[in-house]
């Protein structure tokens, strides 16, 4: 009967510890997002204002737009959104985003391809939108269809921690732990404060390509590495 009682109290403080646990993770979960999406910029796009209408309808899109679209805020997506709203803006010096008037090539990564489609208004069916692994130096080509204008998106060298793509990797691979994917984590939501916390243009560079020829693919067996570990268990 005593180890009986033993055990019973021993569970019951290993099931509150690990409510208290949960209850912290989601505390600062929910810190982490706030503060990121409060220092997220607003990007300023024009679109038809109905079905069959004229040009005229603005929208002015943020951080927590995109997450409800892409389901969940993360280090690539705030990578995608900032370095698309710098090219966008190269394309656009007034300041507004045509939607209609705009295609872009993005590389196959989840939060990346989101952020594209989102963003731009780019779809594959209206031939505005396709997925290249092969853009070389950049993660984005965009071009302004009206005057051919094309530039190309890179995050800089040195920008992003070498420990998340070490880490990153055997994520993919199935091989992180569950207490190492908490702390890759981390180091995600650390990067992208640090990214929303100064300047933009300091990690990104913009280039002007003068001879790109449009060249939709069509490959739709790209790895969606961001369910990958849906079903790992906590960290203990």
């Amino acid at each position: 009967m005593k180890y009986l009682i033993c055990f019973l109290i021993i569970g019951l403080f290993i099931t509150s510890c690990s409510q208290q646990n949960n209850k912290e993770k989601e505390q600062l979960n929910y810190q982490t997002e706030t503060t990121t999406k409060q220092n997220s910029p607003t990007i300023k796009v024009v679109d038809t204002d109905f079905s069959k209408g004229r040009l005229g309808l603005e929208h002015e899109l943020n951080l927590e737009d995109l997450e409800k679209f892409h389901g969940h805020l993360c280090d690539g997506l705030v990578v995608g959104y900032l370095g698309i709203k710098e090219g966008l803006e190269e394309l656009y010096p007034d300041g507004i985003i045509d939607r209609t008037n705009t295609r872009i090539v993005s590389k196959s990564s989840p939060c990346l391809t989101d952020v594209a489609v989102y963003i731009s208004g780019g779809r594959y069916q209206f031939n505005s939108f396709y997925v290249d692994n092969a853009i070389e130096n950049g993660f984005y080509i965009i071009q302004r269809k009206d005057n051919g204008k094309t530039v190309r998106v890179q995050l800089n060298k040195g920008v992003k921690p070498a420990g998340i793509n070490e880490l990153g990797a055997k994520a993919v691979k199935g091989e992180l732990p569950a207490c190492d994917l908490d702390k890759l984590k981390k180091m995600e939501d650390d990067f992208s404060k640090k990214l929303l916390s100064s300047n933009p243009k300091g990690y990104f560079t913009i280039t002007e390509i003068t001879d790109f020829e449009w060249n939709p693919k069509t490959k739709n067996d790209y790895l969606k590495t961001d369910i990958l570990n849906k079903n790992l268990s906590d960290c203990k």
